[in-house]
């Protein structure tokens, strides 16, 4: 895991030695400082001797300015070298994150995946911030004091010996029981990161059903059980300091005891030999001080980097063959003994023995109750999962041949939920085909209806659109998408039910523009009212995961009892409604 996440420290490398090195510096003069003021004591102030004073007066000046200096430096490329790594991390998090399946990322969780990207990577942050700098400097410190106070007196110095295990044993304690507690915290994080997500996402749903208490009593929940786990965590990590003050207060009563006796009684003892026993004592103290902070520090880290790597380590479902095709022939898509689960579980299968064959060119519709997989069947065409057994061809190869760049290249998909991101109207267009003129920008537009209402915008194809595009209605954002789509020219064109929020007449000239611009083009429309679809060269019905009839829109209602229920259904609606 060490290995894993030092690997993002990157251009970062200078910095984080540099960090070691400034400390160890500042150290040697922490050393020299004591000793230069027991001399000044014992030479200078009980000699009154004020040339002495004037002279190591002046020496001690220096070691603090430069002392100073240094840690300053310390402090300076310590933050640089953090704040560089957390930005390699998540970088490197986030490119691995565009690598994934969707398999991978139903794993993980939307939620989970920005907690790790922004909670556990300020936690590891903060946490190798503390390691080059305090993890060096207290156990050198530790070292150097702990040589000069036997250099000083040996008897005195045993005191540390026996304090030492008392600090160790509580340390390890704390660590043992804190761990566990914090690995539950950053759990609930993810599940708060997935309260505000939805409610964000779905705010005109909440808001329409007048459901704001109810989101507020869930955040309520989920923000009392992290009060409440983090609290408990905390107060097992906060037994630290009494620990910790317990051994300095008693290493200082012990030496002011013993310290005094040797002056007084025995006189082996100096008195600025004391007052520097005292400083070393202190530093030695505090040095174990800053490594249980450290560990204090790691003990949260820990979990984080645990969260961290288990991303990094991820490797998508889907990968490259050894040699892939770089060249898509046609339009053309079979399903051959398809089976697929996105449980890759044998007994969950989400499609079943599904076999079809689709020429280039071809139009295709698909229709079916909810949750009769009509979306499982277009979305392994381009590959955006793997079939659990049989294959997907498309130009008379299995897409698991394919470079997967190269084939999505070839397929355009216009999904359910519709996404916009910020930016223009051309910006966002220009997904599809970031070399589009604006000449093609506009002919996709008016093939997809969209063009009537973007010359209705004072800025037209310049209008600013919000995050999620929140700013257009629901069909205007359907038939942007459209457009988009059909930017990238491709091969294969799926439509997801994506002309659901645009009215039955709009929905019949995107149709028409589809057939007349882009003959070529194989097309699969995947809608809930019929006619949206009875005009395609075959229409697919499908039931439970299977395909439960294929024909042309008046064999079906002939043939299909599934197809005929709907359209007479709709039908009738409809005759209402005119009424």
């Amino acid at each position: 895991m060490i290995k894993k996440l030092l690997a993002n420290v990157g251009e970062y490398k200078k910095q984080s030695l540099m960090t070691p090195l400034y400390v160890a510096l500042e150290l040697v003069l922490d050393m020299i400082i004591p000793l230069v003021m027991a001399k000044l004591i014992d030479e200078g102030i009980e000699k009154n001797d004020g040339g002495m004073i004037i002279r190591l007066g002046g020496i001690l000046f220096v070691c603090a300015i430069i002392a100073l200096y240094l840690g300053a430096m310390s402090g300076r490329t310590a933050a640089v070298a953090s704040a560089g790594f957390a930005s390699n991390l998540r970088k490197n998090m986030f490119a691995k994150i565009q690598t994934f399946s969707f398999g991978n990322i139903d794993r993980f969780s939307s939620s989970s995946l920005v907690t790790r990207m922004t909670t556990d990577v300020t936690n590891v942050q903060n946490a190798y911030q503390m390691i080059i700098r305090m993890l060096v400097r207290s156990p050198l410190n530790f070292t150097f004091s702990l040589i000069m106070a036997f250099t000083i007196n040996r008897e005195l110095s045993m005191i540390f010996v026996g304090v030492l295990p008392v600090l160790a044993l509580g340390l390890f304690g704390i660590v043992h029981f804190a761990h566990p507690l914090f690995e539950k915290v950053f759990r609930i994080y993810d599940r708060l990161n997935n309260i505000i997500q939805e409610n964000l996402q779905g705010i005109r749903v909440v808001k329409s059903y007048v459901r704001e208490d109810f989101e507020e009593q869930k955040f309520d929940n989920v923000s009392t059980d992290i009060y409440k786990a983090f609290s408990k965590a905390q107060r097992i990590v906060a037994f630290n300091s009494p620990i910790l003050q317990f051994c300095v207060y008693t290493c200082m009563l012990l030496l002011s005891w013993l310290g005094a006796k040797l002056i007084v009684v025995d006189g082996s003892l100096t008195t600025g030999e004391l007052v520097s026993m005292f400083t070393y004592t202190m530093q030695i103290l505090m040095s174990l001080n800053m490594l249980s902070m450290v560990f204090v520090m790691v003990i949260t880290a820990r979990t984080s980097a645990e969260r961290i790597v288990e991303v990094l380590d991820e490797e998508s479902d889907l990968h490259n063959p050894v040699n892939p095709l770089m060249n898509v022939a046609d339009g053309s898509v079979a399903f051959k003994d398809v089976c697929f689960s996105y449980a890759n579980d044998a007994e969950k299968l989400a499609l079943e023995k599904t076999n079809l064959s689709v020429a280039s060119g071809e139009f295709i519709g698909i229709i079916g109750g909810t949750g009769s997989s009509k979306s499982s069947l277009v979305q392994l065409i381009p590959r955006l999962y793997d079939v659990t057994a049989g294959a997907v061809e498309v130009g008379g190869h299995d897409v698991r041949e394919y470079d997967l760049e190269t084939l999505r290249d070839e397929v355009s998909m216009v999904l359910q939920k519709n996404t916009l991101f910020s930016g223009t109207i051309k910006e966002n267009l220009r997904w599809g085909n970031e070399n589009a003129t604006d000449e093609d920008i506009i002919r996709v537009c008016k093939i997809a209806q969209a063009d009537s209402f973007i010359e209705e915008f004072p800025d037209k194809y310049d209008t600013m659109i919000s995050q999620g595009g929140n700013n257009v209605s629901g069909g205007q954002k359907q038939r942007l998408c459209i457009a988009r789509a059909l930017l990238k020219k491709p091969k294969i064109l799926i439509m997801d039910d994506s002309t659901s929020a645009v009215d039955t007449k709009t929905d019949q000239s995107i149709r028409a523009g589809l057939k007349q611009e882009i003959p070529g083009t194989t097309t699969f429309i995947i809608a809930q009212r019929i006619s949206s679809i009875q005009d395609a060269d075959r229409i697919i019905v499908m039931e439970d995961g299977k395909i439960n009839g294929i024909g042309t829109h008046d064999e079906l209602l002939v043939s299909n009892q599934i197809y005929r229920e709907v359209n007479d259904s709709q039908q009738k609606g409809f005759g209402q409604s005119e009424e």
